[in-house]
């Protein structure tokens, strides 16, 4: 049995029997879920549930979330708060002292823009591109300035920088004359090479939002993010380091092997800038996922995550899923250590 499942049928919505969750759309039976070992459900899209199902979800403490169709963070049950009060006072003192913040945050984003450098290169070797080598380049320089960056604002500035030449020269990395990029756009995506970009970088997010929980921190309070109301800050933080390494390199994957090919999508007048609310966006996006597709990456994912890598800190292998948490928990403990460093994990590949 699965720990993290997924239903993406829209229009959708689940009932219960048992111990079993049945996926009915259109009045037939689609899917039946067994809970028994089950701990996340993912929804993708809009799929409803009774107050009974939502009572069973609490007491058996199946952690769900809510995406829409695109993969935006829509909402999450949240069963309880964790019982470890002195690790998120330890998070509440250490990161309300301005230097260790900006000190913590210098390694996300010097962590971030390796693993981007990384792929650049890797990439550079792969397909002979020179303006990818110099792009990698460039951001190893903007690199150096994180290190002893004067304020918050430098260091953002720094990041969105590494961010714009990554993006710059991201159309090189795409082998496949059917799809194109000219630039990173997001809510909502315009296109799609963005669509798959923000999908994967949602689902990466929750992936350490969950591990944030399970090690007992607040999810609120970050560094390089700032507070902002209902915005899961430090797992906006924490999923940097993973862009690369796994976000952006499964996207490249599936398009360059021709596995995703542009009818795989539905598009819509891009005209429409502002939208009214939720609905309104769903109704109007430029560019979404069709169903069949939706389930093609989302077993992509499933399968990269379960994947074992060499992790130094434990000197064994463990799982993508399993780095992610054993991170998090590095995090933790930096904060509960008066010189603790941070060290994000570095793609060695």
């Amino acid at each position: 049995m699965a720990e993290t499942l997924y239903v993406l049928e829209p229009g959708s919505y689940l009932r219960r029997e048992a111990d079993t969750l049945k996926v009915v759309h259109e009045g037939k039976v689609t899917a039946e879920i067994t809970t028994s070992g089950l701990k996340k459900l993912i929804l993708v899209g809009y799929v409803s549930l009774s107050g009974g199902v939502l009572d069973y979800l609490i007491r058996q403490r199946i952690e769900t979330v809510f995406l829409t169709p695109t993969g935006r963070f829509r909402a999450r049950l949240a069963i309880d708060e964790h019982k470890h009060v002195q690790r998120r006072r330890a998070q509440y003192l250490r990161l309300s002292e301005p230097n260790i913040a900006l000190r913590i945050a210098e390694s996300i984003v010097s962590g971030k823009i390796e693993n981007g450098v990384r792929l650049l290169l890797n990439r550079a070797r792969q397909y002979q591109k020179e303006s990818l080598r110099l792009s990698a380049v460039r951001m190893r320089a903007i690199q150096s300035g994180t290190n002893g960056a004067q304020d918050m604002e430098q260091l953002r500035g720094l990041e969105g920088t590494a961010s714009n030449v990554f993006f710059g020269c991201f159309a090189d990395m795409i082998q496949n004359e059917r799809f194109t990029f000219k630039e990173r756009n997001r809510r909502p995506p315009r296109d799609p090479v963005n669509a798959l970009l923000s999908f994967v970088y949602t689902l990466l997010t929750n992936e350490v939002l969950s591990a944030i929980k399970t090690v007992g921190l607040d999810p609120y309070l970050g560094t390089l993010h700032e507070i902002d109301y209902g915005r899961p800050s430090l797992a906006c933080d924490l999923v940097e380091e993973y862009r690369s390494f796994l976000g952006e390199r499964l996207v490249l994957g599936l398009i360059n092997r021709r596995l995703i090919k542009p009818d795989d999508f539905v598009y819509r007048n891009p005209e429409k800038k502002t939208y009214v609310d939720e609905e309104d966006l769903a109704k109007n996006r430029p560019v979404e996922m069709k169903p069949a597709l939706q389930r093609t990456f989302i077993a992509a994912y499933e399968e990269m995550m379960n994947r074992r890598i060499w992790y130094p800190a434990q000197e064994q292998h463990i799982s993508y899923r399993w780095l992610i948490l054993q991170q998090v928990r590095q995090f933790a403990e930096v904060l509960e250590t008066a010189d603790g460093v941070y060290r994000p994990f570095v793609w060695e590949k």
